[in-house]
């Protein structure tokens, strides 16, 4: 084999060796992330669920007002009509 393809051949297992210690590397560096990765899927899956839901957001706000105060029975009136006709628009909008 002649100097020139054999210092080729040794150039190129040293940069196989390199790729693959770097891979190794690269994987462990995945491994940490794939925890906190899952979790940040997981809140996505949710907002989008709640944007294809936009009425279970309204009533869970419409529950907690609920329970914060107990006042007459006309001003939860004015609030269920104002949270009908959010839902409405809303669901028009899709």
């Amino acid at each position: 084999m002649s100097t020139g393809k054999l210092s080729l051949a040794q150039r190129r297992a040293r940069l196989v060796a390199q790729a693959a210690e770097q891979r190794g590397a690269l994987g462990a560096a995945v491994d940490e992330w794939q925890a906190p990765l899952a979790m940040v899927d997981q809140g996505v899956s949710v907002l989008r669920y709640l944007r294809s839901h936009p009425q279970w957001v309204a009533g869970v706000v419409v529950l907690i007002a609920a329970m914060r105060s107990r006042r007459s029975s006309g001003v939860w009136l004015r609030r269920g009509w104002m949270a009908w006709q959010l839902i409405n628009k809303l669901r028009e909008r899709q």
